[in-house]
């Protein structure tokens, strides 16, 4: 937001943010942003844009979610491990009665990764608190091979997306 020359609150709201376990995760991270939205919608007037994103790590069609623990952080790794998967972004605007959500997607091929660097990795304490296990504006910079698509929607906010949203919605952007 800072980048777009944006003024902002960040506001916090209890949300359910459970995904079916059978939905669609494309659907199912735009709910919740959906669903973040309409949480702190009690605390804001009629006029204010209110901007929610939920980002999930996809491989083979199921949800990686934050780790429970450092060994199940090593294991999202050593699964991620010379493989690619997909972030997805669910993005969610909404002012007075107009809602709009998108999904983005990209592409991330991770490097094969030693044990050894992911236990070191681990016991950073960074993947705690990241969907998969690694942030990619982190230390786990150097896992990533490549990525195809957005590499702010991999960082949680796809920030291309989010600006052409709130154009939409008559937001003026560095001035224009």
């Amino acid at each position: 937001m800072e980048r777009m020359g944006l003024e902002f609150t960040v506001l916090t709201a209890p949300t359910d943010e459970t995904m079916r376990p059978d939905g669609d995760p494309f659907g199912e991270v735009a709910d919740v942003s959906r669903r973040k939205a309409a949480a702190v919608l009690p605390m804001c007037s009629a006029d204010d844009v209110i901007v929610a994103a939920d980002t999930i790590v996809v491989l083979d069609g199921a949800v990686m979610g934050k780790p429970h623990d450092r060994e199940d952080a090593e294991r999202m790794l050593r699964r991620l491990s010379g493989r690619e998967h997909h972030v997805m972004t669910g993005v969610t605007v909404r002012c007075g009665s107009r809602t709009e959500t998108k999904t983005v997607v990209s592409a991330v091929r991770f490097r094969p990764l030693a044990d050894a660097e992911i236990r070191a990795y681990v016991a950073t304490g960074e993947p705690m608190d990241k969907a998969g296990a690694y942030g990619v504006q982190g230390r786990a910079a150097i896992f990533i091979e490549g990525i195809t698509g957005d590499f702010y929607n991999v960082m949680g906010l796809p920030v291309c997306t989010l600006a052409d949203m709130l154009r939409g919605y008559g937001v003026k952007l560095m001035g224009c």
